[in-house]
């Protein structure tokens, strides 16, 4: 039987190592998030009936900088029809020639059929990003607890491969659930990533056994009973969810109830099992209630200019006067719309898809500002 031996304790500053931003910008290329890319299959794994991997490579061939846990928007043509959806990166940084996502087929799903359906070796894919703040930069945590349902186990897949290729045995509590143990993603490599590092210990919960009738893990849904009694620390963990809406709201009140801090949860802002956001966008006031006043909008780029009021987001007024911008989720989730403002002033109302150390740097999301003065925008 093979074994492993560990030839060294985890160093005291472990944890920092692998949460600092810095670690993640030594290698590969910063990939703007709102520079279009072509990425080219070079191999499909099937990782169970209905959740299939595909692994690119960049059209360059050149190395892609990006976090654990952060996402691409791919784009492509469906039907006659453009269509982008946000997919989360399962490949992890330290592995920066290969970008992969693992997709499961949802019924009625149009863009993860069609990526079921045609992508192939060879293939070639539009996308934007990396993007994303569901990463494990935002803080630095000592301990932790990974909570996926379904194909939502791909950030935290990304973040554990991650940890792993930086030599680090960190402590981690990783709880899946999934329909039946046949549903569950990447289980033989999270047995072996165990193996590798005995302080990462996994837990899986089936809500029924389906055709593995010798199943002996747990059975039903993630409860706080049943939290409590595979992590006794759960409240002292930095906790990073991810999978159906329902379920990260039904993780979200479990923690609530047992105690746990909310300020040190994290989830991921969209819906993993639907091929949209689900996020609402922020509340805005009336119409009536904002100035009507026209705003002239310049691109420095392409020397273009349009005018827009201070009703609309500068993406849809851009949009309107035929201007082209990436865009995704339109709710200020993914970060696809991302652009430099160059001279002027929004009222920016975003849901997670920017950081603090972007807006300092004059970055906005377009879908989600609204102007309050003339703007020059870097396009």
């Amino acid at each position: 039987m093979n074994s492993v031996e560990r030839v060294f304790d985890p160093a005291p500053d472990a944890a920092d190592r692998f949460t600092d931003a810095s670690t993640w910008e030594s290698g590969g290329r910063l990939w703007p998030s709102n520079e279009r890319q072509v990425l080219t299959c070079c191999r499909v794994v099937d990782e169970t009936h209905d959740v299939k991997s595909f692994e690119f490579r960049a059209g360059d061939g050149l190395p892609v900088r990006f976090e654990p846990g952060q996402f691409l928007t791919v784009s492509a043509n469906v039907k006659g029809q453009p269509v982008e959806r946000c997919y989360t990166i399962s490949s992890p940084p330290t592995r920066p020639w290969l970008l992969s996502i693992t997709v499961k087929r949802v019924p009625g799903g149009v863009m993860s059929n069609w990526l079921h359906d045609n992508m192939k070796p060879g293939n070639q894919l539009q996308a934007y990003g990396p993007s994303g703040t569901f990463t494990p930069t935002s803080t630095c945590a000592v301990k932790s607890l990974y909570l996926s349902a379904g194909s939502g186990v791909t950030p935290l897949m990304s973040m554990t491969r991650a940890s792993i290729d930086l030599g680090l045995d960190r402590d981690i509590a990783f709880v899946h659930s999934a329909r039946t143990p046949a549903d569950i993603v990447f289980r033989d490599e999270l047995r072996r990533l165990a193996k590798l590092s005995p302080r990462l210990r996994l837990f899986f919960v089936c809500e029924g056994v389906g055709d593995e009738l010798d199943w002996t893990g747990e059975t039903g849904r993630l409860s706080l009973a049943l939290l409590a009694k595979w992590i006794p620390d759960y409240t002292e963990r930095e906790v990073f969810t991810c999978g159906p809406a329902g379920y990260m709201d039904a993780a979200r009140e479990i923690l609530r109830e047992g105690g746990h801090d909310p300020a040190r949860y994290h989830q991921e802002s969209f819906d993993i099992a639907s091929d949209v956001v689900v996020q609402a966008p922020a509340s805005r006031p009336s119409e009536s209630a904002v100035s009507q006043e026209t705003y002239t909008v310049k691109l420095s780029r392409s020397a273009r200019s349009f005018t827009m009021t201070a009703t609309e987001t500068v993406l849809a007024a851009a949009k309107k006067a035929g201007v082209p911008i990436p865009s995704s989720c339109s709710q200020g989730v993914c970060g696809t719309c991302k652009t430099k403002l160059l001279e002027g002033s929004v009222d920016m109302q975003h849901n997670g898809g920017i950081r603090d150390r972007e807006v300092v740097k004059g970055f906005r999301l377009l879908c989600c500002s609204r102007p309050t003065s003339d703007l020059v925008l870097e396009l």
